[in-house]
């Protein structure tokens, strides 16, 4: 068996770049080990972006996107009993971010894939990666499949990166004293926008998925275990970081879903070995204050596209050469962000009164100055 492009992963990176190949005539197959229905339920981000957005729009993958997205035009940052609106509308005119779970985009662009004839296969056991400096394959099941170009899109966990000969890379990594208890709660939203919360406590973060569903996370040890959170205590904590302001009043209702993520930061570098090329979180992690994993993926995704299509089309081999310098850039300032929003809204336990004063401070300063406020709100919307 044999394809232009064998991508590893099923994930929004694995689907979205089979999908843009496809529309350029190129032909892919894409092997995932879990089933459909795992990964079209496995929950996890939902702020997109507006490169993100157009992206999949462009790609006709949008419709439900548009209809069911939730479009939010700024972010609303809290501490120290007082509210703060980071306004996206008068800080970085026409762009935005759209809630929309990273499980719905996953359903459509499998959709889209099975609709144009795409090969996927799910459940595919013993993915193994071979000759990456030329005539590379995949094998899997039993099965061999021969490809001009590897993606590995198969997240940190996967069998791609470590494909890569020992000593080749650079990798660069921090893990962080806490992580986030995130929820999911059949309840209306409280807010019409996103609320970051610093406080004494710990930081929380108010989200949702649609008018009847919200996401919440809360800062918790790095140890911290879901069976240590009973619904009760997870909305007496919730109240007790989110109603800091007059007049705000958090609606409970039913928890459908929680677990425990890790906070930590990773790259490595090159994101490319021979006839590999890495993508999304097989490459990078990036702490989800800052929102910016899946975003990440899909800008990965249309590098690499750009890249693969001028190869095929010619020969010409420099956006193949040039992926991983391309696609860091926006990498690391996608990591600087996502560790200042980190930083800024976190409580740490070492931390002494003078480091806890300057962080408030730095507050001050962004919800104050219009030219701190619009970094902020650059960043979080996405570099063009």
């Amino acid at each position: 068996m044999r394809t232009q492009v064998g991508i590893i992963g099923a994930g929004p990176a694995g689907l979205l770049l089979s999908h843009l190949l496809h529309l350029r005539g190129i032909s892919s197959v894409v092997l995932e080990k879990r089933s459909r229905d795992y990964v079209e339920r496995r929950v996890r981000a939902g702020v997109l972006e507006q490169g993100t957005v157009d992206t999949l729009v462009e790609a006709g993958v949008g419709e439900r996107l548009l209809r069911e997205g939730l479009p939010h035009h700024g972010i609303e940052l809290r501490y120290g009993g007082a509210g703060h609106r980071i306004a996206f509308e008068k800080l970085v005119p026409g762009r935005s971010i759209t809630v929309y779970g990273q499980q719905e985009v996953v359903k459509d662009l499998i959709a889209a894939r099975l609709a144009a004839g795409g090969d996927l296969r799910f459940e595919v056991e013993d993915v193994a990666v071979h000759s990456l400096e030329s005539d590379p394959y995949l094998t899997f099941g039993g099965e061999r499949l021969d490809c001009d170009v590897i993606a590995g899109c198969d997240g940190f966990h996967g069998v791609s990166r470590p494909a890569v000969p020992e000593g080749v890379l650079s990798v660069y990594e921090r893990d962080y004293p806490f992580a986030w208890l995130g929820i999911l709660a059949r309840v209306a939203p409280s807010s019409e926008e996103l609320i970051y919360t610093r406080t004494e406590r710990g930081f929380a973060l108010h989200s949702m998925r649609s008018p009847t569903v919200s996401r919440f996370y809360l800062q918790v040890p790095a140890d911290a275990r879901v069976e240590e959170w009973p619904d009760e205590r997870i909305w007496a904590e919730l109240r007790a970081r989110l109603e800091s302001v007059p007049g705000f009043t958090l609606t409970t209702g039913e928890i459908t879903e929680k677990g425990v993520t890790p906070m930590r930061a990773f790259v490595a570098e090159p994101m490319q070995y021979g006839r590999l090329y890495l993508a999304g979180d097989a490459a990078h992690i990036v702490p989800p204050t800052g929102a910016k994993g899946l975003n990440l993926a899909v800008a990965d995704v249309r590098v690499l596209t750009e890249a693969l299509a001028a190869y095929f089309a010619d020969g010409s081999t420099g956006l193949l050469d040039g992926y991983s310098d391309a696609c860091l850039k926006r990498v690391w300032r996608a990591q600087h962000f996502s560790w200042w929003m980190t930083t800024l809204l976190h409580t740490f336990e070492d931390e002494d009164p003078y480091g806890r004063r300057l962080q408030l401070s730095y507050l001050d300063y962004v919800t104050s100055s219009e030219a701190a406020a619009t970094t902020l709100a650059e960043n979080y919307v996405g570099l063009p």
